[in-house]
């Protein structure tokens, strides 16, 4: 049987090897193809009818309608990003990692820009008024102090030895010394003469080695002379008070105090008060970002530790380790862009510092009413109370680096108003205010 099988499929394997070929024919040639069968002739396919062809036709309108045709880069942006990626395109062909647009950093927004709540961070300059950057403060306010040499030469060496020498400690060890020398004159005014060694070993270490300080004694009478001293060949400096300064005891008393009260020359936070009209986009907030704190390597870090996040979940963290957590975030911000929104719904917009205490803004908000004695409430996000005499500061309200609160009337005021038999004015700000309300 299985010999039968084997036979079966032998034959079968014969028949389909094709047709067969001598051996005296040479290996190249080839056996004639058999011609292609000719395809069966297909039955023309009828046309649409007339009212197919208008459906189609319709519905074709449609589909344009909805979709309209593609268009080239009309404004500038569109214009300048078709050209990067042109450019991009052209660099990933040549190879070349240095052409023109090729891994360039995203432009900067400008400064100023509609779709920015805040245009950035603004200071301003306690001495002249101006308005300042923040990348302009420090060498604005230095200008203004030296300006202030011409008209005041002993409260401009005053604020330039607080302002210009940035170690705090320092400056308060050479202002006691100078007021030590201060008081010598006055413990001793028999002496003709009073004069202060230059090269001495205590002025040249806490005294001349900071900013404003020779001004400062020469504001208030010292003049600089060459002394003989004995069993010395050469002269040294001192400095020696003039005759009509020592005449003058009580304006050297006035000046030490001076010196020992001042405080460094700082410019203030401008609040860039606005007053927006009502609307659905008073929780968004886009700010530049002058707002937040975070260098390069910061934002590193933050995306490393929220990569850890699942980690610290699931481990048990002491006080200690939630308490630097809490630290940590912070010190992340050091402004606030703080809205009011108000019982017309018009909101009232702020500047903050990240650390200044709630009554800072219960001040900005009183300050904008037109009865400022009348107490009222501030409500945070979920209905939380703000109270005005509260020593918390916003970063430890957790209202940063925005945040939107709501005004209310205090419930004694609600109340003697309702029994008055009238009702709470909507519109409280001060005229002027409301001249130059904007659109948010």
């Amino acid at each position: 049987m299985k010999k039968f099988f084997q036979e079966i499929k032998a034959d079968i394997k014969f028949k389909s090897a094709g047709p067969g070929q001598k051996l005296t024919e040479s290996v190249g040639e080839k056996a004639p193809k058999e011609k292609p069968s000719q395809p069966p002739v297909r039955q023309p396919r009828q046309g649409p009818t007339n009212e197919a062809q208008m459906a189609a036709a319709a519905a074709l309108a449609r589909l344009e309608q909805k979709q309209p045709r593609a268009r080239g880069p009309t404004s500038q942006d569109s214009i300048r990003n078709q050209v990067r990626k042109e450019l991009r395109a052209e660099a990933a062909v040549s190879g070349d990692p240095e052409a023109p647009g090729s891994n360039t950093a995203p432009e900067p927004k400008e400064e100023g820009s509609a779709h920015l709540a805040v245009p950035g961070v603004y200071f301003t300059c306690p001495l002249t008024g101006a308005i300042l950057r923040k990348d302009q403060r420090d060498a604005r306010i230095r200008e203004a102090i030296l300006m202030h040499f011409s008209t005041d030469p002993v409260a401009a060496s005053i604020m330039k030895i607080h302002t210009f020498n940035k170690d705090r400690d320092r400056v308060k060890l050479g202002v006691d010394t100078i007021a030590k020398y201060l008081d010598n004159i006055h413990l001793h005014p028999e002496e003709e003469k009073y004069k202060i060694k230059v090269q001495n070993k205590v002025f040249q270490e806490r005294i001349h080695c900071l900013e404003g300080t020779h001004e400062f004694f020469e504001a208030i009478g010292f003049q600089k002379v060459l002394l003989p001293i004995p069993d010395q060949e050469g002269p040294e400096e001192f400095y020696v008070l003039s005759e009509a300064a020592l005449a003058q005891p009580q304006s050297l008393e006035w000046h030490k105090e001076q010196l020992l009260s001042a405080e460094p020359v700082r410019a203030t936070l401008a609040r860039q008060r606005r007053v927006f009209r009502p609307s659905t986009l008073a929780s968004q907030f886009d700010l530049p970002a002058d707002f937040f704190n975070l260098t390069a390597e910061e934002i590193k870090r933050e995306q490393r530790l929220r990569s850890e996040a699942v980690e610290r979940l699931s481990v048990l963290r002491t006080k200690a380790m939630r308490e630097r957590e809490e630290q940590r975030e912070m010190r992340k911000y050091t402004y606030t862009l703080l809205r009011v929104r108000l019982p017309d719904g018009c909101l009232l917009q702020g500047t903050f510092y990240a650390r200044e205490r709630v009554a800072a803004l219960y001040g900005f908000v009183r300050e904008a009413l037109q009865n400022d004695w009348l107490p009222f409430e501030l409500l945070a996000s979920g209905g939380q109370k703000l109270s005005e005499d509260e020593n918390l500061a916003f970063n430890e309200c957790g209202l940063v680096p925005s945040a939107l609160l709501t005004f209310s009337w205090d419930a004694a005021v609600l109340e003697d108003i309702r029994a008055a038999g009238t009702q709470p004015d909507t519109s409280i700000l001060k005229p002027e205010l409301l001249s130059a309300i904007e659109k948010l």
